[in-house]
């Protein structure tokens, strides 16, 4: 496969994610509605979550097997430790201090953010943060697997990827989905392009096969984004005050995440 192909084809499973996104334009005024949209976005990102630490925590595993199996360097163990630590809380707390910040100029200077965005479009931006860094990582996946030759592999990434996208979408707007005012069409293309286009910027990246180094690096980071992420959409929730809805909404969330994954992993991804 050419470079110029396995650019098209990490494209193409990052531009999945604009299939959800239409849903941040829908007008709901049912409070219960709006509850299950936003617990069904926790549910998705839930799995991501589980999802983004079960592959960063591969190589590290790796590196322990070889330490006390066979007296392999301790270099790696530590590297991958302190990456994956390192990429949680800054990816954590790196949100924590800039919605800080945020804040506090907004409040010293709230005639400059009349115009300023909505805390649900704050919200979305944010999720679509974490889901770039995720999808970077996916993307790395892709430019190696397409590099190394395996053409069935790479196929596979690619349909995996774009169907675990179409719900990452809709996880990125369903903070939106029936406020009052509808997300524009520009406002969507933004979270789409934050979301979805670090998968082809990951595909480039991956076909000089850096390493699963990198890998951790921005799956840790997403990792972080992501908890921080489900922290707010859980206050959200609590403030809608409809507890069975946000039950209903986390075991719709989290099936649709295990059902594509394990569409992927029948098929043999």
């Amino acid at each position: 496969m050419t470079f110029l192909s396995t650019i098209l084809m990490g494209f193409i499973a990052g531009a999945t994610i604009a299939i959800g996104l239409p849903i941040g334009r829908m007008r709901a005024e049912a409070l219960r509605f709006r509850a299950l949209l936003n617990a069904i976005a926790i549910g998705v990102l839930l799995f991501l979550f589980i999802d983004v630490f079960s592959h960063a925590l591969e190589p590290l595993s790796l590196a322990l097997t070889d330490l006390h199996a066979h007296h392999g360097p301790l270099g790696p163990v530590v590297v991958d430790g302190a990456l994956l630590i390192g990429g949680f809380v800054v990816g954590l707390l790196g949100l924590v201090r800039y919605q800080a910040w945020s804040q506090s100029r907004r409040e010293k200077s709230p005639e400059r953010y009349d115009d300023s965005l909505s805390p649900a479009a704050r919200r979305s931006l944010m999720i679509a943060v974490g889901i770039g860094l995720h999808n970077f990582a996916e993307g790395l996946a892709i430019g190696a697997a397409s590099r190394s030759g395996a053409m069935g592999l790479t196929t596979v990434l690619v349909i995996g990827f774009g169907l675990h996208n179409a719900t990452e979408g809709f996880g990125i707007v369903a903070p939106l989905a029936g406020v009052r005012e509808r997300a524009t069409w520009k406002f969507l293309a933004l979270t789409a392009f934050i979301g979805g286009g670090p998968t082809t910027l990951g595909t480039v990246v991956g076909w000089s096969n850096p390493g699963a180094t990198i890998s951790i690096l921005f799956l840790s980071l997403a990792g972080g984004s992501i908890l921080y992420v489900v922290s707010q959409l859980f206050n959200v929730a609590i403030r809608f005050k409809h507890g069975n809805i946000l039950y209903y909404g986390l075991a719709i969330g989290l099936s649709t995440g295990f059902l594509t994954d394990m569409i992927v992993q029948a098929a043999g991804g």
